[in-house]
């Protein structure tokens, strides 16, 4: 979540500082040109001063004429502004440098007219720091109310341009900072709201691996997450209540009917002195009264495993399996069937001994019992960066895809394996056992024909998991 919002709000403060900085920018150059416009205007009403009281094309005025024109050559030499006084006809009072004729078109064109009719030129066009514009600007000389020539500077726009330039990169560093600080303070701000997210997604892995009683503390974020993590934390508690209810149920229901279960064969075996040694319906009752205790029993392992809690040991993986191996080597011998233990020798991990012992003892009993005599059925030990495997495979008939979606569900067991004795228990007993203490079961096909189960252990130990890693938990 936090990879969605994060960029939306870097574009939304983008788009802010963006909207604020182009009119700034526009606003830096037109307060650059308008101030040379402005210097412009100053120095047309200086020269126009000084050509008002020249004589139109007399010589009695020679001294003002050369002292206009020294003026003019001192601004051009200066300022590199090409500075001119022109007569209504086009012709020059006086001008700088001498070469330069009024143009017959464009903006200097445009400035002289609008002079002649008595008024200043209006503000140039606004040159970019790209462009390679001048500014043109034109002011009337008037004497006893008439327009008798016109004043026209032809300015560059170089150190204009650079003026501009440089402002819009003061703009740009500080558009930069601004959006600096704004990525900072969105990383902290969506820190901070998706803070109750994080746990509340921490605390559902938890739950959903097993530890029930992982909780949020709802401390921080908005309030209405803080809301959301102290219901999460409500329907947590509720959800551990019921099922703590359904096991005990489950408990106290396969404890309580041993005792009648048990009379109830004692009754048959009774009954049986009194009938012809062979009854085959003696025989079929004894069966499935067994298979009732059985069932009874695996029920209550089951409401233990899930009710105790784990022991975590490092352990070292491969003795144990090498000692579990071993024990059922008998069992294996009797059947004609091969049992195989091969990969590490010895590799740690956290986990309960116990639980271990017991998921593998009910995973290998499964494979001998399903696998057929002269067939094998190897355990392989591996070790991997952040957890060791220990893979149970057989040469069984394995099961459909649909199948192992159900495999391991309390009581399902294959429609082809229902003659053969058991549960359909033994392999949820496993996982709750290995979900106590943070392992796992997967199961999948063993090419070209079986199962493979796979158990999982984590190496790391039981404060250094990764999903834990800045959880807040209520134990």
């Amino acid at each position: 979540m936090r990879t969605r919002l994060l960029p939306l709000l870097i574009v939304l403060m983008a788009s802010v500082l963006l909207a604020l900085g182009f009119p700034l920018a526009v606003s830096v150059a037109a307060a650059q040109q308008q101030g040379v416009v402005i210097d412009r205007i100053d120095d047309t009403a200086r020269f126009a001063a000084l050509a008002q009281f020249i004589t139109e094309r007399t010589h009695g005025y020679d001294e003002r004429r050369r002292t206009l024109q020294v003026e003019l050559d001192t601004y051009d030499s200066v300022y590199g502004i090409r500075a001119g006084v022109f007569y209504r006809d086009d012709s020059a009072m006086a001008k700088a440098p001498a070469t330069w004729r009024l143009p017959v078109e464009g903006e200097g064109r445009e400035a002289f007219n609008e002079a002649l009719l008595g008024r200043r030129s209006h503000d140039p066009p606004q040159v970019w720091p790209w462009q390679q514009g001048r500014v043109v600007v034109a002011s009337p000389v008037v004497r006893d109310g008439d327009v008798i020539a016109v004043v026209v500077l032809d300015s560059p726009t170089a150190q204009m341009r650079s003026g501009t330039l440089r402002g819009w990169l003061l703009i740009a560093a500080g558009e930069v900072v601004a959006m600096l600080v704004a990525v900072g303070a969105a990383i902290r701000l969506t820190g901070w709201v998706l803070l109750p997210v994080r746990t509340l997604d921490v605390a559902a892995h938890d739950i959903a691996s097993g530890r029930m009683r992982s909780r949020v503390v709802a401390s921080g974020g908005p309030p209405e997450l803080r809301r959301l993590a102290r219901s999460f934390n409500e329907m947590a508690d509720n959800v551990e209540d019921v099922l703590e209810q359904q096991r005990a149920f489950v408990a106290d229901a396969s404890h309580q009917l041993r005792n009648p279960l048990a009379a109830l064969m004692l009754r048959i075996e009774l009954l049986a002195l009194e009938l012809p040694e062979g009854n085959e319906e003696i025989a079929s009752v004894r069966t499935e009264g067994k298979r009732l205790g059985q069932v009874l029993d695996d029920l209550l392992d089951l409401a233990l495993a899930e009710h105790a809690a784990a022991d975590l040991q490092l352990t070292d993986i491969g003795a144990l399996t090498a000692e579990r191996v071993s024990s059922w080597r008998p069992v294996a011998e009797e059947k004609g069937v091969r049992l195989r233990a091969d990969g590490a020798p010895a590799v740690t991990a956290w986990t309960d001994p116990i639980a271990l012992s017991s998921a593998l003892d009910a995973i290998i009993d499964n494979a001998l019992k399903f696998t057929p005599a002269d067939e094998e059925v190897r355990v392989t030990v591996a070790s991997g960066s952040e957890c060791v495997t220990v893979v149970v495979a057989d040469r069984g008939p394995g099961l459909t895809e649909q199948e192992l979606e159900r495999v391991g569900d309390r009581f399902w067991r294959s429609s082809q394996h229902q003659n053969v004795r058991g549960s359909g228990l033994g392999l949820s007993i496993s996982q709750a056992l290995l979900a106590a203490s943070r392992g796992s079961l997967a199961y999948e096909r063993h090419e070209p024909h079986g199962l493979r189960v796979t158990v999982s252990v984590p190496r790391n130990g039981p404060h250094e998991s990764p999903w834990e890693s800045g959880r807040a938990v209520r134990a």
